[in-house]
């Protein structure tokens, strides 16, 4: 079952000035830090074990080529029109797409293959990918960002947005925060335009104690208050949800489990106002939280915020819906059967 937490409604009255408004990606660990967090999560009681740590591999394979990749960067003139038109400073939207992003997810299959143990399900999805046609990739591409669930293949999406994040990641990494502009409309990348994936309340430096909400696409968090939905920007009808494990305690009396959860690293924050929620993770009792790897890591709570009515604004990047459901409105979301075999025995 899922653990209802009611917590204190205000919002603490804070110089929105003195809060840094955006963590860029940084470079050097963004991926290698995702597939460190990965493996640590992927413990025998994972039931989709198997799947993080291929998706470990695919991360470290995105960090090793992230180091050797050099993306346009946006002009100076597209940077002025965008913050004149509050619009996000590198739309993954955009008309066109650089298309060197096939050559990265190329060196990504080239990485995922001298992995060695490849499972018969994975070589004949890396053929898959390495045989379709660019204009074929290209539409995966746009309906990968675009969330057009019946166009997506569950099973190749999530190494085509591990491209598509490398390059993307690529440039946030190099834009100065402070270029980017305020945008218009709640609920996504300022950068890219892109959906978050979860958000995390962090520690330490100018950021201790502040909640931020990581992208799936660029890595790019920005800051929105706590008890504040991040989809819809209500504060109206927030409430947090952890997972009850009181089967290991069955002794417990109610009034101990409802403290011992909200004491919980990882927590659902749902909307009464808009339906959805989003997972929020504290690094003062997880200190290696990484959003989009907790958030990919707890199926099982996306099963029971399915069960309890709610729904996601958008799947984790790396586990998407099989065709004809929606995100995560029934079960939570589909591991994508090929995929899901393909890292059973890695």
């Amino acid at each position: 079952m899922v653990q209802r937490i009611l917590e204190a409604g205000s919002i603490e009255s804070l110089d929105q000035s003195a809060i840094p408004r955006l963590r860029m990606p940084e470079r050097a660990t963004v991926f290698s830090a995702r597939a460190a967090r990965l493996r640590q999560l992927a413990d025998a009681s994972n039931p989709i074990a198997g799947y993080l740590r291929l998706m470990a591999a695919l991360a470290d394979a995105q960090q090793n080529v992230l180091a050797q990749c050099s993306a346009p960067e946006p002009s100076r003139e597209s940077i002025a029109l965008n913050q004149r038109h509050s619009m996000p400073i590198v739309p993954a939207l955009a008309d066109s797409r650089d298309p060197a992003w096939r050559d990265v997810l190329f060196m990504l299959l080239d990485r995922i293959e001298a992995a060695g143990a490849l499972t018969p399900p994975l070589v004949q999805l890396v053929a898959h990918l390495r045989t379709m046609e660019p204009a074929a990739l290209d539409a995966q591409a746009d309906a990968v960002l675009a969330l057009r669930f019946a166009e997506v293949e569950p099973a190749a999406a999530p190494f085509i947005m591990a491209a598509l994040q490398v390059v993307w990641t690529d440039v946030a990494s190099r834009i100065d925060a402070k270029e980017v502009p305020y945008l218009d409309t709640a609920g996504v990348c300022p950068v890219c335009g892109t959906m978050p994936v979860a958000s995390v309340v962090r520690v330490g430096g100018v950021h201790d104690g502040y909640r931020y909400v990581q992208c799936g696409l660029c890595a790019t968090e920005w800051h929105v208050v706590r008890a504040k939905c991040s989809n819809c920007d209500s504060t109206k009808g927030i409430a947090y949800h952890a997972m009850d494990d009181a089967a290991q305690a069955p002794d417990e009396d109610e009034q101990a489990r409802a403290e011992r959860a909200r004491g919980a690293a990882l927590k659902a924050e749902s909307c009464d106002e808009c339906g959805t929620y989003r997972k929020i993770g504290y690094q003062d009792k997880a200190y290696d939280f990484e959003p989009f790897a907790d958030d990919l890591a707890s199926l099982t709570l996306d099963l029971l915020m399915g069960d309890a009515g709610f729904r996601r604004p958008s799947p984790n990047p790396w586990l998407w819906p099989e065709a004809g459901e929606e995100s995560g409105e029934e079960s939570g979301e589909g591991t994508g059967d090929e995929a899901g075999k393909a890292g059973d025995e890695r």
